[in-house]
């Protein structure tokens, strides 16, 4: 068990698809310990049907998982009697994301009518990490894990979504932000780079926006 900051109880793991959020906050919320919170793209029907034709069911993919990602993250506020730390592998906010990128504008328009009348009370992490990596490590990656609903994933569609996460980060302010370079670090495998990476997550005194590269000594 390590020495959690005060102020440090909410931590939310981010990046692109094939990124490695999952093993990080796998990682995370072992060595604190902590309650993980994983996003359960699995229960969304869609997602499958998504990646085969993603003009037909960009829509209901995005709001199946608006409404599952706003269950699970209402179900943070509940108290843990076993746990006093939270690590999540996505935000609540990546939604809008993946909606600006797929939906129509009429599609669109709907879908910020229904934001807008639950995303209020969603609680906010005392600290996002946003994995930051290159478009062929992250397709390497996908290819490893070898999911057949992903298999139809593109390299100009994944080059797309990144160009959109940046953005997005780029003009993030909800929380304090740890972009860390990840295209050659192995967070799973080498635990020197995870330990200081830890290491940097849980220092006091932290400004709005870092940058951190685990490889680089």
């Amino acid at each position: 068990m390590v020495d959690i900051p005060s102020g440090l109880h909410y931590i939310a793991v981010e990046g692109v698809i094939g990124a490695g959020k999952t093993e990080l906050a796998h990682l995370l919320a072992e060595r604190l310990p902590a309650r993980l919170v994983l996003e359960r793209f699995e229960d969304n029907p869609f997602l499958p049907k998504f990646y085969e034709d993603p003009e037909r069911y960009a829509f209901q993919t995005q709001i199946c998982f608006l409404l599952n990602r706003y269950k699970q993250q209402k179900e943070l506020i509940q108290p843990d009697l076993f746990y006093s730390s939270v690590v999540s592998d996505y935000i609540f906010e990546k939604d809008k994301i993946f909606a600006y990128l797929t939906l129509r504008d009429d599609e669109l328009k709907l879908y910020e009518s229904i934001l807008s009348t639950i995303e209020r009370g969603i609680p906010q992490p005392d600290l996002v990490i946003y994995l930051q990596s290159s478009i062929e490590r992250l397709m390497e990656n996908i290819k490893k894990r070898g999911r057949p609903m992903e298999k139809n994933i593109s390299k100009d569609y994944l080059k797309e979504l990144n160009e959109a996460y940046n953005y997005f980060f780029f003009r993030y302010k909800a929380s304090p932000l740890l972009i860390v370079k990840t295209t050659e670090a192995d967070f799973v495998n080498n635990k020197e780079q995870f330990e200081r990476l830890l290491k940097h997550i849980l220092k006091k005194n932290r400004p709005p926006v870092e940058y951190f590269d685990p490889v680089a000594k």
